[in-house]
């Protein structure tokens, strides 16, 4: 049953802590990946007014229905990446999932795009977590961290060892909480600073000055922008902040 390599969560504990950091005051629920259901028995019980699942593999589906016949109209068969969440109602959405450690960072990122994100409870690799979670200057820190941050306040739930899962994975994990930000950008803006801000990263032995140029932005441009943004030439990416970020972008556009 574990074609798409799932590794389920067994621990009693840990599905209490995930289950419980879900805000009761949520209408509108969706599980992505539910598995064989360790979250979804002890979500139902909470009684949320709507709840979707998504899952991807027709056999955990399957095995859902059989143990949750109430589930039935509520499973979607997809890949969540290819889920167009438009089809969901335009009301505020509350997520939860164990995320599979190969799509956690581009689902993190579809959720939060969507205009009706309301607050997630994630489970990633440890690393990949401290990734989301770090400042500038910190080790880990880049795109991941930058463009989470802008759109959501992370926050750490907790850490998961290898021994709460069956199989066991290979790494740690760790569940952080997302609560959602005012948006600063346009979609179209956002479109524009998430270009910039990987491709301030994409060439790590580089200045920021020297990767923008390399990626293609007008070398005269750039050393304007950054020095009415007070960023010195020699500076790399890691140590800039969300909000020189956002200034070095809109000094650019």
């Amino acid at each position: 049953m574990r074609k798409y390599g799932q590794h389920f969560l067994i621990s009693p504990q840990v599905i209490e802590a995930i289950v419980s950091a879900v805000p009761q005051s949520t209408a509108d629920l969706v599980e992505i990946g539910p598995g064989r259901g360790a979250l979804t028995e002890k979500l139902l019980q909470k009684k949320f007014p709507s709840f979707t699942l998504v899952e991807i593999d027709p056999a955990m589906r399957d095995v859902l229905l059989q143990k949750f016949p109430q589930l039935q109209g509520h499973i979607v068969l997809a890949d969540f990446l290819t889920f167009d969440l438009d089809t969901l109602p335009p009301r505020p959405t509350f997520f939860v999932s164990n995320l599979p450690y190969i799509d956690a960072a581009d689902i993190l990122d579809k959720v939060l795009s969507w205009p009706h994100f309301a607050g997630a409870v994630f489970m990633f690799q440890k690393e990949q977590a401290q990734r989301i979670l770090a400042s500038a200057g910190q080790e880990g820190y880049g795109p991941i961290s930058i463009l989470t941050q802008l759109r959501a306040r992370p926050r750490r739930l907790l850490r998961v060892g290898r021994a709460c899962f069956n199989p066991p994975p290979k790494v740690e994990s760790m569940v952080l909480t997302f609560e959602p930000l005012p948006a600063v950008l346009t979609p179209a803006e956002y479109a524009r600073f998430a270009r910039l801000v990987r491709a301030s990263f994409a060439h790590k032995r580089k200045t920021l000055f020297n990767s923008l140029v390399l990626s293609g932005w007008d070398k005269e441009r750039v050393t304007d922008a950054l020095a009415r943004a007070g960023v010195a030439p020699a500076a790399r990416a890691q140590e800039i902040s969300l909000e020189k970020f956002l200034e070095i972008h809109r000094l650019l556009s």
